[in-house]
């Protein structure tokens, strides 16, 4: 009897979690969401598995999902057994000849592919791509400078093939909307003068929400979200809060490009953007499915 009961109970959770669900469904039904996939959520099996099938679920709910996905430490061990040196600069790789065929082997390669593949296992239809398909994204070089600390002139940085998004064609990604195919897309660039390029993920992610308007660009990170000075999460903030908060050191580091990024897809006519922990199993589900969310939402 205390068995029955507690598998009823646990069903009557199930339902409640469905019934709670049900108007964000149909909320977000026809919608486009933009999600940049790495960190420990790719890194680690469990993770990866429960962040295919939550892919899945949004398609088959009628939803659009365009998966855009990372993969710096990879890249660094595959450039490590070919013995290639690298370097970094403002936390950027300095990418040459010989290191970008290693990084598009391996993003366009291994990585894509093996996440097309838990996609397709759990009944999706992934469809690997990367910015180099059908002219997806034209990249153009990045351009950094840094001012030398003696004569306090601005030096232009080499960076090499690392680029930014120029243009996204928006027209091929449309197709797949009335489609049950899931894009999978490495942030693979190709140059006007045909040279290939290495984009940030994130920024990869948000070109392509903003020529979508995509109702939601989705980062995973590995922490919570967006943390006041006492370490507590921030739900929900807007432009000028994040814009504050940089400018008071609250918000540091690797967290300040992921902001600016989210800033300007906004800017781009998305919905929001949310800064996600991706060591939150079914993290995804909860941010859009529920009425907490699972990270800090952005929005004008």
């Amino acid at each position: 009897m205390n068995s029955g009961a507690v598998d009823k109970d646990a069903l009557l959770r199930k339902a409640g979690t469905l019934t709670e669900a049900l108007p964000y469904m149909r909320r977000h039904a026809g919608k486009t969401f933009v999600i940049k996939y790495g960190g420990h959520a790719m890194g680690d099996q469990d993770l990866a598995d429960n962040f295919a099938r939550d892919i899945v679920l949004m398609k088959q709910v009628g939803m659009n999902p365009i998966v855009v996905h990372g993969g710096g430490p990879q890249i660094g061990k595959m450039l490590e057994r070919l013995k290639i040196e690298s370097s970094f600069i403002d936390g950027l790789r300095v990418t040459d000849k010989a290191t970008i065929e290693v990084v598009e082997m391996v993003l366009s390669g291994s990585i894509n592919k093996s996440i097309v593949g838990a996609i397709n296992k759990v009944g999706g239809k992934g469809v690997g791509l990367s910015g180099k398909d059908s002219n997806l994204v034209i990249a153009e070089p990045l351009r950094r400078t840094k001012k030398d600390p003696d004569s306090q002139i601005e030096q232009f940085l080499d960076l090499g093939f690392v680029g930014h998004p120029k243009n996204v064609n928006a027209d091929f990604l449309r197709m797949f909307e009335e489609s049950d195919i899931i894009p999978v897309i490495a942030p693979i660039g190709l140059g006007e003068d045909g040279d290939t390029y290495n984009i940030n993920a994130d920024t990869m992610a948000g070109a392509i929400a903003g020529a979508l308007n995509a109702e939601r660009l989705l980062l995973l990170t590995d922490i919570a979200g967006v943390l006041d000075k006492e370490k507590n999460l921030i739900a929900e903030m807007d432009e000028q809060k994040a814009n504050e908060m940089i400018e008071d050191g609250t918000i540091i580091g690797g967290m300040i490009p992921k902001i600016e990024t989210c800033i300007k897809a906004i800017h781009d006519n998305v919905g929001a953007s949310v800064i996600i922990d991706g060591r939150v199993e079914h993290a995804l589900l909860l941010e859009l499915f529920t009425e907490h969310g699972a990270g800090t939402l952005i929005q004008k």
